[in-house]
């Protein structure tokens, strides 16, 4: 189903599919058994939508037809390109309830944690990549409106979950300096420092290396980040 429903409205292969559910290791008997999944899929979908053909067979494999207004991930990725649009046009607010409704659809990983094909993996990921981005975005726009303090515990655990990710450390020292915090600000790029040194060895990048001279220096490009 998870591999249907990433290549929706287009045919996928038998070997597609037994790729997915099996990898190098399929059974004697594949062809059957993936001929039998077949079958119970189109029982659940005909229970779900007696009236429609969810499920067609095609030369060389099958087809899942979907209404794009069914599917979270085509909603998502709608309100997050409207974000990214009012967001480049400074319209910070209705940016962030775009960026927002968008990430109030994920209920958490992309299909879940069960095991994954390398179709349904790399569509996963890219998707994770979006949902990171939309996170970045949403906390920038509340930067821009002046909503320092509200985002710095919610950065803050974002490091937590990827220490790597230079962007939110950056996001954090300056909502902490623009809620007049600028020694934790200082700290947040000596840890950020300090972590990729130990993990990967190399410095921060130069933003971040720029934002933490601009602060130590009272620079007024900081004042910029701030203000809408």
């Amino acid at each position: 189903m998870a591999a249907l429903l990433v290549r929706t409205g287009q045919v996928i292969s038998k070997d597609r599919l037994m790729a997915e559910i099996w990898g190098d290791e399929a059974p004697r008997r594949a062809d059957a058994s993936l001929y039998v999944y077949v079958c119970q899929l189109r029982k659940f979908l005909r229970a779900a939508s007696p009236q429609e053909r969810r499920l067609t067979t095609c030369p060389g494999g099958y087809i899942l037809h979907t209404d794009p207004a069914e599917i979270d991930a085509e909603d998502f990725q709608q309100f997050t390109e409207r974000g990214r649009s009012q967001f480049r046009a400074g319209q910070y607010e209705q940016a962030a309830e775009s960026l927002g409704f968008a990430l109030r659809l994920w209920r958490g990983p992309a299909f879940g944690d069960g095991q994954q094909g390398p179709m349904v993996h790399a569509y996963g990921t890219w998707l994770a990549e979006c949902r990171l981005e939309c996170t970045e975005l949403l906390a920038e726009c509340s930067i821009r409106l002046g909503r320092h303090r509200e985002v710095i515990g919610y950065l803050s655990s974002l490091i937590v979950e990827h220490p790597l990710r230079e962007v939110f450390y950056r996001l954090l020292m300056i909502a902490l300096y623009g809620s007049d915090r600028q020694a934790e600000a200082l700290e947040v790029y000596r840890t950020a420092r300090a972590r990729l040194s130990a993990e990967i060895g190399l410095d921060p990048c130069r933003s971040l290396q720029d934002l933490h001279k601009a602060i130590l220096t009272g620079d007024t490009s900081v004042s910029e980040l701030l203000a809408a």
